[in-house]
């Protein structure tokens, strides 16, 4: 170690300054994650920071903490009571002070003043009994703990291995990492062997549960009192203290005991985040599977719609082709006269209730045709479209769950998405039963007269009978069209018309109506497709918004994290140079 006069006030003022960022920066971190408790331990760490090194003293009720505490300070008075029965049962803080006082912070905490020369360098804080008075622990863990510099217990040297105490030990070593030291009070009760004894079982017990070189040192507070110093074990106690701690070096270790928390915090954090930003990973690729799966449904079923459409126009193409065939051979100069004259006689149609037949057979050929082809099409089309809800439907039922709502740091937000996400079940449950989701009255026409029918069929199920409906009005709207302009380009019709004329008419109305098919029975499935396609994904509005907050706070708890490692970092091992 190098020297303490060293040690200066500049280099503990610039390094206090240091860390009291790096806190502060982590306290805000705790406020943004709303964790109370962590906020609550931040905060004190940085209340903390110009505090004197602080013991911790912690063991079982009687295990003989006060006396202890009153032997260490050596101040020829009762600092702390001590009674027959259990004494302590709020936690004293011991600090120096002029004056001797004491103030009552809380019904579970006080603070003691004495003007004590060690407690210029330390402070101490008696805690309660771990075998007391166990719903206010909490107050002792919140409190003190995190920012203690040395955990002191104290065990009965005739019984060292009382549960309560080795538990709240494991609590402190697991949970905070602090440095901690074993003492065994009231030897003067024990016979030299079994002490030594109880003093390697300690050892042993220390060893197995980490800490590599235990401290364990065996006092007679009593004897220290009663001026049996060499006798008393203290001196090994204020040696360690004074090798280790005082002697300057106490404001340094505090310093690196203050970071080496905010360092086991932040860290604390950040393997929640860790899991956390698992959960968001899960969460996207979950997202992005429900968009994929989407798109390829709409695809798939497009594809079918053109298939529909593809199969509609090789039917209509060859019953409009066979039409033509029987028009080229009935309008020529020579049947229409002989259909004219003989129609006289009443023995053939005359040359317009030819026209009118041949228009007639026309829409009764594309009609029965369409009727049947629309029949086979629309099926695989609305099954195309309710699988496109089922395999949603599946894929948030099996959603995987990483961020339990038992998380130690972020169990808030893994509740928040387990309502999310539970809240989309339930909405996309109901979704699918709902017809009226499944029912686009811009679609069809004559919608007010089908709706009633429509909303009878059942939420997803009703898919069909809507596909049914839309494609069927497309098909006598078009039908309708194309008689309407056939039969102007019949009407008037007389013997010397021109054969070409009518034919050309005949085919451009033909071709103008194939045309309309194409589109109109596309343009509205695919229209009808991509609207039901939109309306299941607008279920994931809250979802999406809980992706977006999560990919902002995770980023923003990365970077700060790395952020505040590094500068703690950076004064822990400026620090450690010093001392």
């Amino acid at each position: 170690m190098k020297n303490s006069s060293l040690l200066n006030a500049n280099d503990t003022a610039k390094h206090k300054a240091l860390l009291n960022n790096a806190v502060s920066t982590l306290l805000q971190i705790t406020q943004k994650i709303d964790h109370k408790e962590l906020e609550k331990t931040v905060t004190d760490i940085k209340e903390r920071i110009d505090d004197p090194f602080m013991f911790v003293i912690a063991g079982e009720v009687k295990a003989g903490k006060s006396s202890f505490i009153n032997a260490l300070l050596d101040a020829n008075k009762e600092i702390c009571k001590v009674a027959a029965s259990p004494m302590t049962d709020t936690i004293q803080q011991i600090v120096y002070g002029e004056k001797e006082s004491i103030t009552d912070i809380n019904e579970y905490l006080k603070r003691i003043t004495q003007p004590v020369e060690i407690l210029k360098e330390i402070a101490i804080v008696d805690t309660p009994g771990t075998n007391t008075i166990v719903d206010h622990h909490q107050e002792i863990t919140e409190r003190f703990i995190p920012s203690s510099d040395l955990i002191v217990f104290v065990f009965e040297s005739k019984n060292p291995y009382r549960q309560s105490a080795w538990d709240f030990f494991e609590f402190i070593k697991d949970e905070w990492k602090k440095k901690i030291i074993f003492i065994l009070q009231q030897k003067d009760l024990m016979v030299p062997e079994d002490l030594v004894t109880n003093i390697n079982g300690v050892k042993e017990y220390a060893v197995k549960q980490g800490i590599k070189d235990p401290k364990v040192f065996p006092v007679s507070a009593l004897m220290e009192l009663n001026g049996e110093k060499e006798e008393s074990g203290f001196k090994p106690v204020r040696k360690y203290i004074q090798d280790n701690i005082t002697g300057g070096k106490a404001p340094f270790l505090k310093i690196l005991n203050n970071a080496e928390t905010a360092l086991n915090i932040n860290d604390k954090i950040y393997k929640g985040v860790i899991i956390r930003k698992e959960q968001f990973q899960s969460d996207s690729r979950f997202r992005t599977d429900i968009r994929d799966t989407l798109d390829k449904q709409e695809e798939k079923t497009k594809r079918q719609v053109d298939q529909l459409v593809e199969n509609l126009l090789a039917s209509y193409d060859r019953i409009t082709n066979k039409k033509k065939e029987k028009l080229k051979g009935g309008v020529g100069v020579v049947s229409m006269l002989r259909r004219s004259i003989s129609s006289k006689f009443g023995k053939t149609k005359s040359p317009k209730e030819w026209f009118d037949a041949l228009a007639a057979d026309l829409e009764k050929d594309l009609n029965t045709e369409f009727k049947d082809k629309l029949r086979e099409g629309v099926v695989d089309i609305a099954d195309s479209i309710q699988t496109m809800g089922k395999l949603i439907d599946a894929k948030i039922k099996n959603s995987e769950t990483i961020l339990k709502d038992n998380h130690e740091i972020f169990s808030d937000i893994a509740e928040r998405r387990a309502n999310v996400l539970r809240d989309l079940q339930e909405t996309f449950s109901g979704f699918l039963k709902s017809s009226e989701n499944f029912y686009n009255r811009e679609l069809i026409h004559g919608a007010d007269d089908i709706a009633p029918n429509l909303a009878k069929g059942g939420g997803i199920a009703i898919i069909g009978m809507i596909l049914t409906t839309l494609t069927s009005t497309i098909a006598l709207d078009v039908t309708g069209g194309i008689l309407t302009a056939i039969g102007f380009v019949f009407a008037g019709v007389t013997v010397g018309l021109n054969r070409s004329k009518i034919i050309k008419g005949y085919e451009t109305e033909v071709a103008n109506g194939r045309e309309r098919i194409k589109e109109e029975i596309t343009i509205k499935l695919n229209e009808y497709t991509t609207k039901i396609k939109n309306r299941i994904n607008d279920n994931f509005v809250r979802f999406d918004q809980l992706l977006e907050e999560e990919q902002k706070t995770i980023t923003y708890l990365e970077e700060e994290h790395h952020r505040i490692t590094a500068e703690i970092s950076q004064v822990k091992q400026e620090v450690a140079q010093m001392v």
